[in-house]
């Protein structure tokens, strides 16, 4: 099947936005405490260069429709599945950013829920004094909820003699501020009657995006700059009202994180990081 989406592959989109105080001091409120060292704090890509679309463009859940920039798979449903952030040079106030966006893959593969669709994007960040950030994209879509097969339920984390944790409980105003400096439209953050009845979530969804903002920042804390490679994946739903604690533990390259639901002990997200 991936076959047919080889048309795809090396489509390129060039995009650029300006690093302005007022955007950077909306993502440091939001962050509140949980913002690292420099003067753009790590995972602040996410709000450069968001898709900008006509009402009329839009897709059932709020993004863009797919077959604009994206591939229109045969499924509905989309997540942030994870990707890989490294480091090269660090962004300044009111930098011009030039993001360069490349499809690189198509995959499908069978999934505990399902046919799931993986697309790939890379994306390299450019400031005027050179490349800053690269990046890989993986986006995941799956169809939607069969009423009859009950979800998987995940199985909690080990636990961690943790070395450093922050603890959160995201609530709906957190989520709606990260949408806006983002330009998420994505109903599964603020449309609880979508979340919970066409895609068939527990409530309100934390941004993937913002889960691993809160780990590359703890790094970021931790290391005392940005980290140089930082790898993550999703592996469960984040409801908005679920307190988390966000810790980080010695490994052989650095750190590995994780964000953890503190009632079940799920992980929803975990990460690798090294040191620049």
């Amino acid at each position: 099947m991936a076959e047919a989406y080889d048309d795809w592959i090396g489509r390129t989109r060039v995009m650029t936005d300006i690093i302005t105080p007022r955007l950077l001091a909306e993502f440091r409120v939001m962050l509140g405490d949980r913002c690292g060292p420099g003067e753009v704090p790590a995972g602040f890509i996410w709000c450069l260069s968001p898709d900008i679309h006509d009402v009329a463009d839009l897709g059932r859940d709020g993004h863009p429709r797919t077959g604009l920039f994206l591939p229109k798979l045969p499924l509905p449903r989309r997540m942030w599945a994870g990707g890989e952030v490294r480091t090269l040079a660090p962004f300044a106030l009111h930098d011009e950013v030039t993001r360069t966006s490349t499809i690189s893959g198509v995959e499908f593969k069978r999934g505990r829920s399902g046919d799931l669709g993986f697309v790939t994007v890379d994306h390299a960040y450019d400031s005027p004094r050179g490349p800053c950030v690269t990046e890989r994209h993986d986006i995941v879509y799956r169809a939607d909820p069969d009423p009859e097969r009950p979800a998987p339920v995940p199985a909690a984390g080990d636990p961690w003699a943790a070395l450093h944790a922050w603890h959160v409980t995201p609530d709906p105003v957190m989520l709606f501020r990260y949408s806006a400096i983002t330009f998420n439209g994505h109903r599964i953050h603020y449309d609880r009657p979508y979340a919970q009845q066409v895609e068939g979530y527990g409530g309100l969804v934390v941004h993937g995006p913002m889960q691993a903002t809160w780990m590359q920042n703890l790094a970021a804390s931790i290391f005392g700059a940005p980290a140089a490679v930082f790898r993550y994946r999703g592996l469960a739903p984040l409801i908005a009202g679920q307190p988390v604690t966000v810790e980080a533990i010695d490994s052989e390259t650095g750190l590995d994180l994780r964000v953890r639901r503190d009632a079940d002990g799920v992980v929803t997200m975990q990460a690798s990081a090294e040191r620049g």
